[in-house]
């Protein structure tokens, strides 16, 4: 789907606010493939938004093997266990965000 560029201009500025306005919250991102993403938010650029997301699920991976998942090529905050991980979205990706209560 094609937008007129003021459109994504505004949009890309709404979500830039948005992430600023949320920094250190707990939020959920709605991405345009429908992806929805946990985290904290943690940094922002004018291009993207910087994530602590938690490493449900992580799987310890096979000695020699890259470290490949979300926030690839980025490789820091890899590693095996619990734990956070970083995750770097483009802001131009964003549809939605939303604040989750600390619990």
């Amino acid at each position: 789907m094609h937008y007129p560029h003021h459109y994504v201009s505004h949009h890309h500025q709404h979500m830039y606010e948005l992430c600023k306005m949320h920094m250190h919250a707990n939020v959920v991102a709605k991405l345009n493939d429908g992806t929805e993403i946990n985290g904290i938010i943690t940094g922002l650029d004018q291009k993207n938004v910087y994530l602590s997301v938690p490493n449900v699920g992580y799987e310890p991976i096979e000695r020699g093997a890259p470290p490949f998942g979300y926030g690839y090529p980025y490789p820091w905050g890899y590693g095996p266990g619990a734990g956070f991980r970083r995750l770097v979205l483009p802001l131009t990706a964003l549809v939605a965000l939303s604040a989750l209560p600390w619990y």
